[in-house]
């Protein structure tokens, strides 16, 4: 199934992506393989996901996600229960 995360970095900031497999997706980006976002901001640690019946569905998600300011990006993690 394709995910949708926002993965929190050692600095604080927030970075948004989609996945088939979260575990392997997160484990990448700390193997600094995942982004060059993340790459110098390792360790990072999965602080949102929502599931998707279809890739299309969750990267269009993940752009609205994108899209939101911090705030709105924090508002998820902070009220997230399935991360």
């Amino acid at each position: 199934m394709p995910y949708v995360y926002i993965a929190r970095c050692r600095d604080g900031t927030l970075y948004a992506g989609w996945t088939d497999d979260l575990e392997k997706r997160i484990r990448a980006h700390n193997d600094g393989k995942g982004a060059k976002y993340t790459y110098s901001r390792r360790p990072v640690t999965l602080a949102y996901s929502e599931e998707f019946s279809s890739k299309s569905d969750a990267m269009r998600r993940e752009a609205a996600i994108k899209k939101m300011p911090r705030l709105a990006k924090l508002n998820l993690t902070d009220g997230a229960k399935n991360a």
